[in-house]
C-alpha cells in the first residue's frame, strides 16, 4: 500500500535527513515549509533519485495553507503519515524585551502544528492507519530561566500528542512522540552551552526505528532520557536557584 509522508518544516537539517529515510522506503514524501524554493530544489534532488517528492507551502501561522496539503495527500491515496519538525526558539532575553514574541513562537512551536494535525486525523482515521511523528523538546519536560516559553510551548504540543496518541490508537492510527536534546540545527548554532550535541541523521535513525517499533515516546540520544529524570527530581527550592 502506498505510503505518504508529510513532512512539516522540511527545511530543517533533521527532516531532510528524515525525508531522505522515509524516500528509501518508497514512500510518497510532500515536503511543506515557508521556503518554496529550497523545498523545490530538495524535491527535485529527491526526484532524481526515484522518489516522489513535491514542494508544497506550510506556514504555522498561516491555516489557509493546510487544506491544499491534506488534499493533495488525501489524492495520493494509501496511508498518510506525518512528521512534525517545526518550531522557533527566539532568545529568551529578546523575549523579556518584546513579549509579543510568545505569541509566534507559541504557534510555531505549538498550536500551527497541532490545528494541522487536528485536520489530518479524520483522514487518518478513515483510512484506519498512519503515524504521526511529533518532535518536541527535552526543553518541555521542566521551566528552565534560559528557555521557558519555548519549554512551555513544546510542553504543551507534548501534552496535545499524548491526547492524538489515545484518539488515533483506536482506529489504528499512531502517535510517537520525539523529545531530542541538542542537536546539530540552525535551531542551536548561536545557543551557547550546549554538551553532547547530536547529529541530524542520528536523530532521523532514532525516529525510524521508533515508527517501526511504535514507540510512545522517545528521547534522542537516548541518554537524555536519564539526564532529563534528573532535572525532574531536582527538589523546586533548589531548582529555582539554579542556571540550567
Amino acid at each position: 500500500m502506498t505510503q505518504t509522508w508529510i513532512i512539516l518544516g522540511a527545511t530543517s537539517s533533521m527532516a531532510r535527513a528524515f525525508a531522505r529515510k522515509v524516500a528509501d522506503q518508497g514512500a510518497v514524501v510532500l515536503l511543506a515549509g515557508r521556503d518554496m524554493d529550497d523545498l523545490k530544489r530538495s524535491a527535485e534532488d529527491m526526484r532524481l533519485r526515484g522518489t516522489d517528492a513535491r514542494a508544497v507551502k506550510f506556514d504555522a501561522r498561516d491555516a489557509e495553507t493546510f487544506a491544499p496539503i491534506l488534499a493533495e495527500a488525501d489524492a495520493v491515496g494509501g496511508v498518510i503519515n506525518a512528521a512534525v519538525f517545526v518550531g522557533s526558539m527566539p532568545p529568551q532575553d529578546a523575549i523579556d524585551e518584546d513579549p509579543s514574541l510568545i505569541d509566534g513562537t507559541v504557534m510555531d512551536s505549538f498550536t500551527g502544528p497541532a490545528r494541522f494535525l487536528q485536520s489530518l486525523a479524520p483522514l487518518m482515521e478513515a483510512r484506519g492507519a498512519g503515524t504521526v511523528v511529533g518532535v518536541g523538546s527535552v526543553a518541555g519536560d521542566r521551566g528552565r530561566i534560559g528557555n521557558y516559553v519555548y519549554g512551555a510551548a513544546k510542553a504543551g504540543f507534548a501534552t496535545y500528542l499524548s491526547g492524538l496518541r489515545n484518539r488515533l490508537t483506536r482506529s489504528g492510527g499512531h502517535v510517537v512522540t520525539v523529545k531530542p536534546g541538542f542537536v546539530d540545527t540552525a535551531m542551536t548554532w548561536d545557543v551557547e552551552g550546549m554538551f553532547l550535541v547530536a547529529s541530524p541523521d542520528k536523530v532521523a535513525s532514532d525516529l525510524m526505528r521508533a515508527v517501526e517499533k511504535k514507540k510512545n515516546v522517545i528521547y534522542t540520544p537516548f541518554f537524555w532520557r536519564y539526564i532529563m529524570l534528573i532535572i525532574r527530581h531536582i527538589p523546586e527550592f533548589i531548582f529555582k536557584k539554579m542556571s540550567i
